[in-house]
């Protein structure tokens, strides 16, 4: 299967969520920038999920490192690019859900990013 040339899209980051992803270890990164390359060439990753409760186009890439677990918030529905607009490590070691504050920040962040790029 061939894939079309112009399918690959391209990545933006708000910059607090690249601050926060420079925190994590080189093998974290590596892992969610490789799952970012599937995703701006149209693929979704092994380690992708859609995050509930934000709407469709909002997905978690899980990512497990050395006992820790790391995430990386994209949005595919703002504008052309892929954005990623949060990255945190994941603290609580009971539930496997998304903490509420971290929830609330990618929501306020995503309304922010909608409304720069309306405007």
């Amino acid at each position: 299967m061939t894939k079309s040339r112009n399918t690959f899209r391209t990545v933006s980051w708000i910059k607090a969520a690249r601050k926060d992803f420079e925190a994590f270890p080189a093998g974290a990164m590596d892992r969610a920038f490789d799952a970012l390359t599937v995703v701006a060439d149209g693929g979704t990753p092994d380690i992708a999920k859609p995050l509930a409760g934000l709407g469709s186009g909002v997905w978690e890439l899980a990512i497990k490192e050395r006992g820790d677990a790391y995430r990386v918030v994209y949005a595919l529905q703002l504008g052309d690019d892929i954005w990623v607009v949060h990255a945190f490590q994941k603290k609580s070691t009971k539930g496997i859900s998304t903490p509420r504050h971290e929830i609330d920040l990618v929501r306020e962040r995503i309304k922010r990013l909608k409304e720069m790029l309306d405007g």
